[in-house]
């Protein structure tokens, strides 16, 4: 990659980009450890790299989640998939590119991938610090604070429109 964009991350390549910003935002920045990091919904999600002159600077995930917390049923995004809401996950950006709108067009690109596959609403565990981010992208907070990893979250929900 050699611009500023947000690309689909559907090679190998990309992917690792996706995972080395999340290794230095949450593992080595937040401290979360690196068994809890990566999980097998990670081969089936659509993954997100934001890149600036080529550079990523930010990465997010997204996957077909149906049902609660507890008992989630998920997969990829085939064309059964439609209707079921998506889970976005692993969100960030690293700490020299925050403040430089890369959240927001990863969010963007997140929700137009969402939307393409017939998926009406999202939801995600946002922490606690990034509330407010999600809440000005139109998200609403749907529960208490908890703990993921030992961070405080909260779920939050949005409604989005159903690309036709």
């Amino acid at each position: 990659m050699t611009g500023d964009e947000v690309v689909v991350g559907d090679d190998d390549a990309t992917r690792a980009d996706a995972f080395a910003v999340r290794r230095e935002v949450f593992v080595e920045e937040q401290g979360v450890p690196a068994d809890l990091e990566w999980d097998d919904h990670d081969e089936r999600a659509v993954h997100f790299v934001a890149y600036d002159g080529g550079r990523a600077v930010g990465a997010a995930r997204l996957r077909r989640f149906a049902g609660s917390e507890g008992g989630c049923k998920s997969g990829d995004f085939g064309t059964a998939d439609r209707g079921d809401v998506g889970k976005v996950e692993r969100v960030a950006v690293l700490p020299d590119a925050r403040g430089s709108g890369w959240g927001r067009r990863l969010m963007e690109a997140v929700e137009r991938a969402a939307a393409d596959r017939g998926v009406a609403e999202l939801t995600l565990s946002s922490q606690t610090h990034a509330e407010a981010f999600y809440r000005r992208l139109g998200y609403e907070t749907v529960s208490d604070v908890f703990r993921e990893a030992g961070i405080p979250h909260v779920k939050m929900v949005k409604s989005i429109e159903v690309v036709a």
